[in-house]
């Protein structure tokens, strides 16, 4: 047995210097000359050597010291087994720095792991803390009036509620309805005049949630999952709906029913017909909300409860008030429907105070003023463009304009649009508007609103550099611009980078064309916008005929109101859609007649001197050819009355004559086709 075992002090001097030794420290440790340590370490490039290298000598050189002994204790074979898992881990390293190599090669687990099937994280999962705090939060904010709503719908099955405008109604129904979906598992079905405005409640509920929670709301219809109950078993999940006015989108749903502005959709009596069907059964609740348009919408039959007592006997028909007096605090009516007027009065009574009254009373004319704000109806018997024209107009844009998304780059593509601009005149509820509108695309095509503006406080430049990114989406091919006051600075902005915008100055000839010119379009149904836009559809509403100071001429005027402005966004439609001739068709072909006429005929008794004529010319290479082109609507040329002397033409018996006369003088007469 050899006694001591001689070392390689060469290798012991390198391990050494990996440990944190420096060559002094070495020499010292091993009794070396300071110098021979510093020619190894330059040599055998220790400095060189990969940390991976390092370990794998270092424990290479303590597994063989180990093997070599005689008797193993257990201290040295716990030593030896975690020296062999040291080398196994750092080949595992090094074969993951390795090209192609991944994280498997470090943990063998992982690939087994990810082998499995995945368990799939909870959507849209709210714990009862979550719930506690949403409800804490939404009682905490809501208004007085937003209460009397609240109770309302605990006892009530059928609520109609006519208000104010900006008093809170879509914001409060989404969270209502959302609470609601919470507390009790019910299924809750939005409906708008469009999707984008159905929409507003989608964003509403899943702003609020992500605010109050963390959670984030995903999904087209946000189906909630509450958990499981004491027992385990899973509680009912409720999905909301967010639909527009096609009411056979309704159909097959079932839950509580919001009806948002229904006062300013198309074919109410069809949608309410169907759609209030989705909450037939006794747990579902129907809501009504609007502000007031006019007294000629269908809706208002049902408000009045009109279309209620119309289906009953003489005897059985009651008279319902809907005055603001008897339905200030709500009122349950004969038809079993909960009625409720707000206007911004009772709503800064209740609490609200985020109006100015006197300011809004001080800048709108009275009758504007009671329509906004105070829930009175508008009597448009003498508007140039009454509700009803319009209504034919307001479709779901989401639904019926396939080839636009506003949320592209190219909102439209390469279609052709048009734009129209109003300028603003007065700070006093008058704004800047600017509208997109689509031409027709072929004979039965339509005019299409696709995108509005409204600029208030907005310098010139700053509009038309407005205008100028719209020309970037679109493919802009006419911009027509009112050059009154600020309009003139815009237009010769605009002019600079689209050099064909058109100005319009205004007279009484130019806007009494405008206006006829709409008017048509609307009356024949050549034109169309979102549903959801009531605020084009009481712009156009409000605009008025009216006599001129004279009296001798009439002129077209508009009520001043924030809402609407001076009815800014129906005269910037009305410029884009005064590119078009006012001759313009309808949709139906019409067609130019043509007529070629070679210098000859079929008639003997004209054709010789005809063909002489012919002859000669053709001899001169002068052959004539006459070509006749009737513009389109035009009427063929009167056929001439041959005369005779001393005889009236239109003398009865020169007429029936005449043909006989021209007969035997060998003449003839062809009427222009």
């Amino acid at each position: 047995m050899i006694g001591t075992i001689p070392f390689d002090a060469r290798r012991k001097a390198r391990h050494l210097y990996w440990a944190g030794y420096d060559c002094a420290q070495v020499a010292e440790v091993l009794e070396l000359n300071e110098n021979t340590v510093r020619s190894w370490k330059q040599r055998d490039a220790w400095d060189l050597t990969s940390p991976m290298s390092r370990v794998d000598q270092s424990v290479e050189a303590r597994m063989q010291l180990l093997i070599w002994k005689e008797h193993h204790t257990g201290h040295d074979l716990k030593v030896m087994d975690a020296l062999s898992r040291i080398l196994e881990r750092t080949a595992r390293v090094r074969k993951y720095g390795e090209p192609g190599g991944n994280e498997t090669d470090l943990n063998p687990n992982v690939s087994k792991r990810n082998a499995g099937p995945k368990k799939l994280p909870k959507r849209n999962f709210l714990t009862p803390e979550h719930i506690e705090a949403l409800k804490e939060d939404f009682f905490s904010s809501i208004f007085g009036y937003q209460r009397e709503w609240w109770e309302a719908g605990l006892s009530q099955k059928t609520r109609f509620i006519l208000k104010s405008r900006q008093i809170g109604a879509t914001w409060y129904f989404a969270r209502e309805a959302f609470i609601d979906a919470l507390e009790t598992g019910r299924n809750q079905i939005f409906l708008s005049a469009s999707r984008n405005q159905a929409n507003l409640f989608r964003g509403y509920i899943v702003k609020w949630v992500f605010q109050i929670t963390g959670v984030q709301l995903t999904g087209e219809s946000l189906t909630i999952d509450r958990g499981e109950d004491e027992d385990g078993a899973q509680l009912e999940q409720p999905t909301l709906y967010f639909l527009g006015t096609n009411y056979h989108t309704a159909q097959g749903y079932s839950g509580n029913f919001y009806f948002d502005e229904c006062f300013w959709v198309h074919g109410f009596e069809q949608i309410e017909a169907v759609a209030s069907g989705v909450a037939s059964q006794k747990r579902y609740r129907e809501t009504y909300f609007s502000t007031p348009s006019s007294i000629t919408h269908e809706a208002y039959a049902k408000w009045t409860g009109k279309s209620w007592a119309d289906g009953r006997p003489k005897n059985e028909r009651v008279s319902i008030d809907v005055t603001h007096k008897a339905l200030r605090h709500g009122a349950l009516g004969a038809d079993l429907v909960w009625r409720q007027i707000v206007t911004i009065e009772d709503a800064e009574a209740s609490g609200c105070d985020l109006f100015d009254l006197n300011h809004l009373r001080a800048t709108k004319a009275p009758d504007v003023f009671d329509n906004l704000y105070m829930c009175n109806f508008v009597d448009d018997a003498v508007s140039m463009f009454p509700f009803l024209m319009l209504r034919r107009s307001m479709v779901d844009s989401f639904d019926a304009w396939k080839d636009f998304n506003p949320y592209f780059q190219r909102p439209f593509g390469d279609g052709e649009v048009w734009i129209g601009y109003d300028p603003q005149e007065s700070a006093n509820g008058d704004d800047a508007a600017c509208v997109v509108v689509a031409p027709p695309a072929g004979p039965k095509g339509k005019f299409r609103i696709l995108e509005k503006h409204r600029w208030r406080g907005k310098d010139f430049a700053v509009q038309a550099e407005e205008i100028r990114k719209l020309t970037e989406r679109y493919n802009v091919t006419h911009i027509a611009i009112d050059t009154t006051g600020a309009g003139a600075a815009v237009w010769q902005c605009v002019v600079k980078f689209f050099p064909l915008a058109k100005r319009i100055d205004y007279s009484l000839q130019v806007k009494t064309a405008m206006v006829y010119k709409a008017k048509h379009v609307f009356s024949s149904g050549r034109i169309e916008f979102d549903a959801g836009w009531a605020d084009v559809a009481a712009s156009f509403m409000a605009i008025r005929p009216k006599l001129t100071k004279g009296g001798a001429q009439i002129t077209y005027v508009a009520q001043r109101s924030d809402a609407i402005g001076h009815a800014d966004l129906a005269w910037a439609i009305m410029h884009a859609l005064f590119n078009e001739p006012m001759d313009a068709d309808d949709g139906r072909p019409r067609k130019s007649r043509l007529r070629i006429n070679r210098n000859g005929g079929d008639q003997p008794a004209a054709a010789s001197g005809r063909r002489r004529r012919r002859a000669r010319d053709e001899a001169e290479g002068r052959w004539r050819s006459h070509v006749h082109v009737r513009r389109p609507g035009a009427r063929p040329r009167p056929a001439r009355p041959v005369r005779h002397a001393g005889m009236h033409p239109h003398h009865p018996l020169v007429r029936a004559a005449a043909p006989h006369a021209r007969a035997r003088a060998g003449l003839s007469y062809r009427a222009a086709s």
